[in-house]
């Protein structure tokens, strides 16, 4: 999984992708269980899939690669 691991809380380092994705918000680095209650509650974010897809941070993503 490359460099995916050292991104990820260390109960999660040898999970797959597919298991990675499903993983709740807090699983990646840096996001608090108090964060992750935030995300549901303002965006309905459950999962680093919910956080890698939400509309909101996709526009946020390409509006920063533009402005760069």
């Amino acid at each position: 999984m490359g460099d995916i691991a050292s991104k990820v809380d260390k109960a999660y380092e040898s999970k797959s992708i597919a298991e990675l994705a499903d993983a709740p918000v807090d699983a990646l680095q840096g996001v608090s269980a108090s964060d992750a209650e935030h995300l549901k509650a303002a965006f309905n974010i459950e999962s680093i899939r919910d956080l890698g897809t939400n509309k909101h941070f996709l526009w946020a993503q390409a509006i920063a690669k533009l402005a760069d």
